[in-house]
């Protein structure tokens, strides 16, 4: 009953503020953004969501997994995630992308199937299995769901995945192939031309700094390099296996005793990380891309790691600021002014600080125009208190997003896992919504000045060097890139 009732003030909270969107941009043509009068008539409910998230039995195997279960019997699915506390961070300086591989590879063949054999294996259960491990991120990640009379087929498979992969090398050949393809085309990615300098001004020598393999680094990965890469890192005591749906604890862990109890435990070294690079002094930095029609613009610095106590305050400022349509950022840049198709902030955080970014893509002639105004949004959130009715409408938002994201089974095991992986308090996530309407205009105010830190600013613009240089250099010291990443020679654009 209370969950009910949690979730119809929640949907109303979120109706109110569809309706208050709406209206802003339904006057966007003739009425300022900042002109915009708030009768505040809309009937929100005030009290603060009240929520006891259900708890995951916690089991651990003899042989060092550690396995949550979330009990949710309102479908009859099943989800798997497994989480290995290594990835991408671990690479090798000299071949970015191997847990990338070793993860993309995984599906790709084991000592009981092959590649055909797995692929007909998900398709004949209605599943999805996926493996990723995610530039800049610490963990690599085994997904599995369906229905949940496959229970025990998929986790014979997941495990048949994680525990036996043999990294064929004609499905290898076959990978390298489609890795080389899509290199060569995030090259004429904007994009993605902007993210790798910006990441590679930020992080310099620390691993975060890389966001893509290189060609040598696809050519030169061998089977036995993503075997070494997985019997190193793939081991039971390192990893953390949740499962969420409409199961019985005890049953689905007799299934996980069976097909993950054999799993061979061994000692896995600590990590040891490069130390994070102090903040260099603001700067611009132009990718110059001949003959593009439009200037990609990206400009952040250092965030905060996720067990940060600032996460939840900076979640409310980001929102303010530019988390969707309602952010400031979209309605200056698209809707005031027209110069965007859409301006948006957003921030990264994992066991090492990440990155707080805006963003946004314009046409070249208004490039001048749309650098001002993302710079006088990033001044304004940090120089004046954001007004009562804007901060409650962040707020809102987000409760209300989450209490809806609570009906979702993978979700609440996101959050279970989430909190297992980074050392989260047990009742983080029953707090959430209250630490969410503690936030106050003084601590937006303060988080921005932490963290959307202008006199460290890194701003990063792709674009046509010819057209768009002289306006760069308004903004600071501009240093220029081609589209290869190499540093081009004053005058040389």
């Amino acid at each position: 009953m209370r969950r009910n009732q949690f979730l119809i003030a929640a949907i109303v909270s979120l109706l109110c503020l569809g309706t208050m969107a709406g209206a802003q941009e339904e006057g966007s043509k003739s009425v300022s953004v900042t002109a915009v009068q708030r009768l505040n008539r809309a009937p929100v409910n005030k009290q603060v969501l009240e929520v006891k998230l259900p708890r995951p039995t916690e089991f651990h195997l003899p042989n060092g997994l550690t396995v949550l279960v979330l009990e949710r019997h309102e479908l009859p699915t099943v989800d798997f995630a497994l989480w290995i506390k290594s990835g991408a961070l671990q690479d090798p300086k000299d071949l970015p992308g191997l847990a990338k591989f070793t993860a993309d590879m995984l599906r790709e063949g084991t000592t009981h199937r092959n590649s055909a054999q797995i692929a007909s294996e998900t398709d004949a259960m209605g599943a999805t299995v996926t493996a990723t491990a995610q530039f800049g991120s610490s963990h690599s990640q085994v997904a599995a769901s369906g229905l949940v009379e496959n229970t025990g087929k998929l986790l014979d498979l997941v495990s048949d995945l994680v525990e036996n992969p043999t990294f064929p090398q004609d499905e290898l050949a076959k990978y390298k192939t489609r890795q080389l393809a899509d290199l060569e085309q995030e090259r004429s990615d904007p994009d993605f031309l902007s993210m790798e300098r910006f990441h590679q001004v930020l992080y310099r020598d620390f691993p975060a700094a890389v966001i893509a393999p290189t060609p040598a680094s696809v050519k030169g990965a061998t089977s036995e390099e993503l075997k070494q890469f997985h019997d190193r890192y793939y081991v039971p005591n390192n990893a953390i296996l949740g499962v969420a749906g409409d199961v019985q604890a005890k049953q689905v862990m007799a299934l996980i005793e069976k097909y993950f109890g054999p799993w061979k435990k061994q000692a896995v070294s600590e990590a040891k990380l490069a130390a994070l690079p102090a903040p260099e002094p603001a700067k611009v930095y132009l990718v110059d891309r001949p003959g593009s029609v439009q200037t990609n613009i990206v400009a952040g610095n250092f965030a905060l790691r996720r067990s940060d106590p600032d996460f939840i305050p900076l979640r409310v400022m980001n929102r303010i600021l530019g988390e969707g349509p309602t952010g400031r950022l979209f309605l200056n840049l698209r809707e005031e002014k027209g110069y965007t198709y859409g301006a948006y902030s957003y921030y990264t955080a994992d066991t090492y600080p990440g990155a707080f970014v805006a963003e946004t893509q314009v046409r070249n002639a208004v490039t001048d125009g749309s650098m001002h105004e993302l710079m006088g949004e990033l001044k304004r959130i940090r120089e004046q208190a954001v007004p009562e009715n804007d901060l409650e409408d962040a707020r809102h938002a987000i409760v209300a997003s989450f209490a809806l994201s609570l009906e979702k089974p993978a979700t609440l095991l996101n959050y279970w896992m989430t909190s297992k992986y980074y050392g989260l308090p047990e009742d983080y996530w029953d707090r959430y919504p209250a630490e969410v309407a503690k936030v106050t205009p003084q601590v937006v105010q303060r988080v921005a000045h932490k963290y959307v830190d202008l006199d460290h600013l890194q701003v990063v613009c792709v674009g046509d060097g010819k057209q768009i240089k002289d306006v760069l250099s308004k903004y600071g010291t501009v240093e220029v890139y081609d589209t290869n990443g190499k540093p081009v020679a004053a005058g040389g654009n």
